[in-house]
């Protein structure tokens, strides 16, 4: 576990940064773990985050057949390309590019995350979001939203940011509703050497992932352009302290990058493959209903 320590300031800083870990799931699917790895196991209320990205079809095209969950959230957000989403409840939908399919898994569910394409760029992003006791053993539920109801805010000087969940400090809201870690999930994109800055709840645990191009997060107002201890690049992520605000700017090339926050639930974690739950034992129940039908 990754811990948070305040340090006074109402800027965030850099605390630590992770490369991720290659590794395969679902059919072999090819994907990077960022979170859930040796380094970083998981930072509350985050469990996983997973990228997949490849423009060879056999990296991908055999997806994430049926599998269930119980416990906790699954995020899946798309960059490119399009993922065909089915349960064993009857729903189904498609994810695209810029689509966001937020599922509570709750006291389970199986489902089955397959690609609709078999050539082109594939490149998204899975994010496990963990439930507190009170909701591990509620119903499923979705919150699914296509690329043109997911809001692109559009600055004058190139920045854009697609709002998933939370609120940017110019007023556009995420569609993403969640009373259990009020969550903050941007896509921004910045031109370069570009300023851009975001209000966050203070005790809210926060991580950027830079997914091209490179940032310095300015801890200090009279920061010292040299700061390279504040300097986060592509591929890598990067936990923030606790704070306030959160000040970045871009490098010569610009860049884009994941800023993702939420409410830490402070509770025991037991997993067991793709149950989420509080100890041990309701991770074995789980594996037991899953076993006799009961999902």
């Amino acid at each position: 576990m990754t811990t948070i320590t305040n340090e006074g300031n109402t800027r965030r800083s850099l605390q630590q940064q992770f490369l991720g870990m290659p590794t395969a799931d679902g059919d072999g699917v090819k994907l990077t773990r960022i979170i859930g790895s040796p380094q970083i196991n998981f930072l509350d209320p985050f469990l996983l985050l997973d990228c997949f990205e490849s423009e060879d079809a056999n990296d991908y095209i055999g997806g994430f057949p049926a599998h269930p969950h119980r416990g906790f959230e699954t995020v899946t957000y798309l960059l490119n390309g399009r993922m065909r989403h089915k349960d064993n409840a009857g729903h189904e939908g498609l994810i695209e590019s810029g689509g966001v399919q937020w599922m509570t898994a709750a006291k389970g569910i199986i489902h089955s995350e397959m690609p609709e394409q078999e050539a082109g760029l594939l490149k998204g992003f899975q994010l496990w979001v963990n439930l507190p006791a009170s909701a591990k053993m509620g119903a499923p539920k979705y919150q699914e939203f296509p690329p043109q109801s997911t809001p692109l805010e559009c600055h004058d000087n190139g920045t854009e940011i697609r709002v998933i969940s939370g609120t940017t400090n110019q007023g556009t809201v995420g569609p993403v509703v969640n009373h259990h870690t009020y969550p903050t999930f941007l896509d921004v994109s910045l031109p370069a050497d570009t300023e851009f800055e975001q209000s966050l709840p203070t005790a809210h645990n926060a991580f950027i992932y830079v997914i091209e191009g490179d940032i310095r997060v300015i801890a200090d107002a009279d920061d010292s352009v040299d700061a390279s201890n504040n300097q986060l690049m592509a591929k890598k992520l990067g936990v923030l302290t606790q704070g306030d605000e959160l000040v970045i700017t871009s490098g010569q090339k610009g860049t884009r990058f994941l800023l993702i926050a939420g409410q830490p639930l402070h509770e025991p974690i037991a997993r067991g493959g793709p149950f989420v739950m509080n100890t041990k034992a309701e991770v074995l129940q789980a594996f037991a209903d899953f076993n006799q039908g009961n999902f």
